[in-house]
């Protein structure tokens, strides 16, 4: 089965993905004028601030506000395809993959921020009275019924990509890492998140995002911290990691030790599918939650949404990758930065606690173990809203109640399966997602163009104008 992936990820992530990929970014980004890079601050500010109730106006609806529904994003983003990801990546591609982790991420922004405003134009509400929205209900209702069938397919892979990416490749990177770490078996592991799991999911978007509003700021500052302070005391290498980014990024990496040497095709392959897994920017899952979000016009949490990306790619996974180059764990020759040599038989999170383990002694395993712990649930109860949205699409909400029992019986299926053999069925997953909504984006660019220009030509100066004269 792993060698049948291994041949469909071949096809599914070549030169036509990739280019489709980069093009569809490179595309928003000049049809935008480079939006993710000017309105960056003032998208911040949008998602850490606020909102004063003299700005709220009577069109604002929804079901949570924007800083919630960033939470849940990133409760569902920022996940172990930042810790283990990025590990895989760098043993796969070498250290130019970061770079390239960097330009989808950058030009990600750009589909995010698209993904979102179509979301919140064209979301609809329930039988329960909730909103619903998503690449499915943007191309039904804004490319027209024809395209009903790339809806459909869209939620379909989306359906099953929530059992793989947001879902098994999690509890199976939790059950690596607590196996190394704690020494527990793998189906102990997989048996308590499958338990939490249900308490969580069962309790509805609210308490979902409740859970991410609280849990989501805690551990990434407990994961942000501890590499920051490995960079920091090894500021000496800070420079050098970046050379080497840079340099491998264009440059193939020589065979050495215990590393094969990769081309500069697989450093792209590697960061491209890793910075996907990581920051979802092109996937269309943003959509399905950012229909939910309170506000008064979709710009608004289509920045917000793009601020998601930015953490995700440009900090966290930076990080990362930063302490796996400077303490050389990277490479299985051990071939770090300041000389020393350790090598390791690991992959995935277990590769990235080690070198945190290496720095920081004992506690730096800690931090990572309970970063992929958090991270990782967090991602599992997050991804599970995507997946319900994907399902309600093609089967309605009475068949919601099975489709939630399966998804906490994958759960513990991917605590106890082959690491290889998930990983392969997540990177086939995303990029069955990734190609619908990408079509349907480029579709659909005059809408956006269209929205964005008429909310920063006009919308802020209106509302602008009424709070004025109101006060």
């Amino acid at each position: 089965m792993l060698d049948v992936l291994n041949q469909i990820n071949d096809v599914l992530w070549g030169a036509p993905s990739l280019i489709l990929l980069f093009g569809t970014g490179l595309f928003l980004t000049i049809m935008l004028k480079g939006l993710q890079f000017s309105k960056l601050f003032y998208a911040f500010k949008l998602a850490f601030t606020k909102e004063d109730k003299t700005e709220a106006t009577a069109d604002s609806k929804g079901d949570i506000s924007n800083f919630k529904t960033l939470m849940t994003a990133l409760s569902a983003t920022i996940g172990n395809g930042n810790i283990a990801g990025v590990a895989t990546a760098l043993t796969l591609g070498g250290p130019g993959a970061i770079f390239w982790m960097w330009i989808v991420g950058l030009l990600g922004m750009a589909t995010k921020y698209s993904e979102a405003l179509l979301a919140m134009k064209y979301r609809v509400k329930n039988e329960n009275g909730e909103y619903s929205g998503g690449p499915m209900y943007y191309v039904e209702r804004g490319i027209g019924r024809k395209w009903k069938w790339l809806a459909i397919a869209f939620a379909l892979f989306g359906a099953f990509a929530a059992l793989g990416i947001g879902n098994s490749v999690q509890s199976n990177t939790i059950s690596d890492v607590m196996s190394e770490s704690f020494h527990i078996n793998s189906w102990i592991t997989g048996a308590v998140l499958a338990v939490f799991t249900g308490l969580i999911i069962f309790g509805g978007i609210q308490r979902i995002s409740t859970v991410a509003g609280f849990f989501v700021p805690i551990m990434a500052f407990l994961y942000i911290g501890g590499a920051l302070l490995i960079i920091i005391v090894n500021y000496d290498a800070i420079v050098p990691a970046f050379q080497m980014i840079f340099h491998y990024a264009f440059s193939p990496v020589s065979a050495a030790g215990g590393f094969a040497g990769v081309v500069v095709m697989e450093a792209v392959r590697s960061g491209v599918s890793r910075g996907i897994f990581s920051n979802e920017a092109g996937l269309g899952t943003a959509a399905l939650i950012a229909g939910n979000a309170k506000t008064d016009h979709p710009v608004k949490q289509a920045l917000v949404a793009m601020t998601g990306t930015f953490i995700v790619t440009i900090i966290v996974c930076t990080m990362t990758g930063l302490v796996l180059i400077m303490t050389g764990f990277w490479d299985p020759s051990g071939g770090a930065i300041s000389g020393v040599q350790h090598a390791t038989g690991l992959d995935g999170g277990a590769l990235t606690s080690a070198a945190f383990g290496h720095a920081l002694g004992t506690t730096g395993e800690y931090i990572v173990a309970f970063s992929v712990i958090f991270f990782g649930f967090s991602t599992i109860v997050g991804w599970y809203m995507y997946g319900e949205k994907c399902f309600e699409y093609l089967l309605g909400l009475r068949y919601i109640i099975p489709y939630r029992f399966i998804y906490i019986a994958a759960t513990f299926m991917g605590a106890v399966m082959q690491l290889d053999l998930v990983w392969a069925f997540a990177n086939m997953a995303n990029a069955l997602m990734m190609i619908p909504n990408l079509i349907a984006l480029l579709l659909l660019y005059k809408v956006i163009v269209k929205e964005t220009n008429f909310y920063f030509n006009d919308y802020i100066q209106q509302h602008s104008y009424t709070r004025t004269k109101a006060s």
